[in-house]
C-alpha cells in the first residue's frame, strides 16, 4: 500500500540498536523508517514502557505495541493499542477507520434485485492477533431504500457474521439515517437512500485457534446482510445476501536477529 501517496508517512520506534535494525529491514524489506530508541528515552515520553520487565532483565526497555496517528501539527489524534501484546491494529484498518481511505483487498461486488452490494477488507494479508475492518458498500437502486436500524414495526438492515473459532466479530457500526414521510400511512420512518458504507472490526486468533476457516494459508470469514427494501410503490420480500471474505494468513516471523547484534 502505498501511504506516501496519500499524504501518510509513518515511522516504527523501537528500542532496539541502529544494526539490529538496519539487519531486520533489510532482511524484510521495509519500506518506511525503523528508529532507534536505545534507551528508551521516546517510549518512555510517549507513556508506553512495558514496566511489566523487571529493570535487571535483558528486554528491560521494550515498549507496548502501541500505534498513535499524529497529524500535521504534531498532536496525537488517536492511539490504537490492545490489552495483550500479541494483538494489533492493522495499518489498514486505521486507513480505513479513521482516514476514509479506500483499501479495497478481497473486493467482490454482487447485484441484487434492489442493490449492488461490494464486501472488502482493510487488509489482503493478515496474521494472528490483527485486529482489521471489514466493509460492505451498498448502492441502493434509483428511488429504493431500507429501514436503518432502531425502525419500529419494519425489517431493518443487518449485517451478522458466521461465528467461528479463533475469530472475534465486534458490531457492525451503520451511518446516520435520514427520516423519511410514508404518505400513505403517515408514518415517518428511519431509512437509508443511495449509497451507504457499514463497517465492522473482527479480531483474528492465532493459527491453531482458526480451525477449518483456515486452509491451505487462506483465511475465509463469512456472514450475511438482510434487509428489507422499498420504493415509492410498495415494499419487497426481505433478502439475504451471503458475503464472504478470503484473505492470506501469514504467520509471525521469529528469525533472530545473528548472535553479535542481540542484547
Amino acid at each position: 500500500m502505498d501511504f506516501e501517496s496519500r499524504g501518510i508517512r509513518i515511522a516504527a520506534v523501537s528500542f532496539d540498536t541502529p544494526d539490529t535494525l538496519k539487519h531486520f529491514s533489510e532482511r524484510m524489506n521495509i519500506g518506511f523508517a525503523l528508529l532507534s530508541d536505545p534507551e528508551s528515552a521516546v517510549i518512555r515520553k510517549f507513556g508506553v514502557l512495558n514496566e511489566d520487565v523487571p529493570e535487571d532483565h535483558q528486554f528491560f526497555g521494550i515498549p507496548h505495541p502501541v500505534e498513535f496517528l499524529v497529524g500535521p501539527d504534531s498532536i496525537v489524534k488517536e492511539k490504537f493499542h490492545e490489552e495483550s501484546y500479541r494483538d494489533r491494529f492493522t495499518a489498514g484498518r486505521v486507513l480505513v477507520r479513521q482516514l476514509g481511505s479506500e483499501a479495497g483487498a478481497a473486493r467482490n461486488s454482487e447485484r441484487t434485485a434492489h442493490l449492488k452490494l461490494t464486501s472488502w477488507a482493510s487488509d489482503g494479508v493478515v496474521r494472528g492477533g490483527n485486529r482489521f475492518a471489514l466493509v460492505l458498500d451498498v448502492d441502493l437502486d434509483n428511488k429504493m431504500h431500507v429501514y436503518a436500524p432502531g425502525v419500529d414495526g419494519y425489517i431493518a438492515i443487518d449485517w451478522k457474521m458466521d461465528e467461528g473459532t479463533g475469530l472475534t466479530h465486534y458490531d457492525p457500526e451503520y451511518p446516520d439515517s435520514r427520516n423519511l414521510h410514508l404518505p400513505a400511512i403517515d408514518e415517518t420512518v428511519p431509512v437509508y437512500e443511495g449509497s451507504f458504507r457499514l463497517v465492522r472490526d473482527v479480531m483474528i486468533g492465532q493459527a491453531p485457534e482458526l480451525g477449518d476457516a483456515l486452509q491451505d494459508g487462506m483465511l475465509t470469514i463469512q456472514g450475511q446482510l438482510r434487509y428489507q427494501a422499498c420504493d415509492d410503490r410498495m415494499c419487497y420480500l426481505p433478502t439475504t445476501v451471503p458475503v464472504k471474505w478470503t484473505l492470506q494468513f501469514e504467520q509471525h516471523d521469529r528469525t533472530r536477529v545473528p548472535e553479535p547484534l542481540r542484547r
